[in-house]
């Protein structure tokens, strides 16, 4: 073999090299990207057939913000407008609203419940505790962690804090039933506060009697607002 030939041939391997370099990252990508979107088809699928959003023609459309991950800062939830036509009864809309955010966002990486949990019922109280009842997916297909666990919490109690303010606490179920944890780690056995703005005006305080102790009233009134999400 003649030195030219070598020299083609090594440059050939070298062209070679380069090229599938720069294509298999390409090509890597794609195949993420075409599998994000089949697995986003068949869920779409599925819900439709299983779990349709509860939706009436006659419903007013409104300007309702969903809470998922962030797509830039880690453990952190970013508010999301849609316009959805929601209901004016405050179980309905709140079944809406969470039906929605199950539905997860277009990009599948920035869901924060799992893409197969389903809400099975949702009661709401006349002290304005929900009850969320969701089915075992819910707990075995999230990531045991948690950040996770919270951050599936925090955007179920902001996302209805956001859009029905007759909810002030919430209660989650599994599918029917009272677990203590979530997938581990996150407490359920009380309820999650939603909102601390009561959706009625609040009841007249008795006058306090004049032998009451009067220091007590300014720490009570220091007292720290729970955030949403935080379990009482």
């Amino acid at each position: 073999m003649t030195a030219r030939w070598k020299f083609g041939l090594i440059a050939g391997l070298v062209i070679a090299v380069v090229a599938a370099a720069i294509y298999f990252p390409i090509l890597r990508r794609r195949v993420r990207r075409a599998a994000r979107l089949q697995q986003q088809s068949e869920e779409q699928a599925r819900r439709e057939l299983t779990q349709p959003i509860v939706i009436h023609p006659g419903d007013p459309r409104v300007k309702t913000k969903l809470f998922w991950a962030s797509d830039t800062i880690d453990a952190t939830l970013v508010p999301v407008t849609v316009e959805l036509p929601l209901s004016n009864d405050p179980v309905v809309r709140s079944k809406q609203v969470l039906n929605t955010l199950l539905a997860g966002p277009v990009d599948a990486e920035l869901r924060t419940l799992p893409p197969d949990a389903l809400l099975l019922a949702f009661y709401l109280l006349p002290d304005g505790t929900a009850i969320a009842d969701f089915s075992e997916a819910l707990a075995t297909s999230i990531p045991s962690g948690i950040v996770s666990e919270q951050l599936a919490v925090n955007s179920i109690t902001r996302t209805l804090e956001a859009n029905v303010p007759q909810v002030q606490r919430l209660k989650i179920l599994i599918h029917g039933q009272e677990v203590e944890t979530l997938a581990g780690h996150l407490d359920l056995m009380g309820t999650f506060v939603v909102s601390t703005n009561p959706a009625q005006p609040p009841v007249k305080p008795a006058p306090t009697p004049p032998s009451a102790d009067k220091s007590a009233s300014p720490a009570a009134a220091k007292s720290p607002t729970p955030a949403p999400g935080t379990l009482r």
